[in-house]
């Protein structure tokens, strides 16, 4: 067993527990944090071929709008509120987000591609061109990650000096794609969920880097720690930045 002690902290879509996903607010907050490495974020492409921080492949979920983001210019979806009605937020270009992230020194992003997607490998293709427009594509803040294996692939032709990992899907016990069937891809790490890592804890601590998703439980966070994630993304990394210290004592509701 690990004694690993340097599990970095990832907030996944942002502060997403407090603020609305992937929104330039949920961002700025995990990142103000002390003790959070860095950032994740989804991404797809618009209707005019533009980098987007966004999960789903339409608005409806996340916004006051609907409609396919492929079918959607970047003007028209930036019409869109993704935030409140207190807190009103635009949709983020990826570069956007990265200029955000400049800001921060030292904390990382995970960029995660989105598929099937309607444009196929011109999304990975999308990205490799906004990172090298800023000369990140050797950044060590920069990883790249899918459930796609074959975006997977893409990335480590097109960006070969980044980190990646490779999800794995939620249920794998059930589709067979478990530890055994694991296949690392050039340099690319593993990304198990939390429930298949705590089935497979030989997925982590290994030789290829791990990134577990999606940890929101304390002991859960402790248990990763303890078995040598090299990576943890939380909806809640206030509160994995206080387990991880030893200073998060919850409140006992009285009886």
């Amino acid at each position: 067993m690990s004694t690993h002690t340097t599990t970095g902290i990832i907030a996944h879509r942002g502060l997403n527990g407090i603020y609305p996903e992937n929104t330039r607010r949920s961002f700025e907050e995990a990142l103000k944090l002390d003790g959070v490495a860095g950032i994740e974020c989804d991404v797809n492409l618009t209707a005019d071929g533009q980098v987007v921080v966004i999960h789903d492949q339409s608005v409806d979920r996340t916004s006051d709008g609907s409609g396919e983001v492929a079918e959607m210019s970047v003007d028209k979806l930036k019409k869109l509120n993704f935030g409140t009605e207190s807190d009103p937020q635009e949709l983020l270009l990826l570069d956007e987000l990265l200029d955000l992230l400049d800001a921060h020194p030292g904390k990382k992003i995970l960029i995660e591609t989105k598929h099937p997607s309607p444009f196929g490998e011109r999304l990975e293709q999308a990205v490799a061109e906004v990172l090298r427009a800023r000369a990140m594509e050797a950044d060590e803040r920069v990883q790249l990650i899918s459930f796609n294996a074959e975006a997977i692939e893409r990335f480590e032709e097109l960006l070969p000096e980044l980190q990646s990992f490779l999800l794995l899907d939620p249920e794998p016990l059930l589709t067979g794609q478990g530890a055994a069937s694991f296949e690392r891809i050039g340099n690319c790490g593993v990304g198990p969920s939390m429930w298949q890592a705590k089935a497979e804890p030989e997925l982590l601590g290994g030789e290829a880097p791990s990134y577990v998703w999606t940890v929101n439980l304390p002991k859960d966070m402790l248990w990763l720690r303890k078995h040598g994630a090299s990576l943890i993304g939380t909806d809640l990394p206030h509160v994995a930045v206080e387990v991880f210290a030893g200073t998060h004592f919850p409140q006992r509701k009285e009886a």
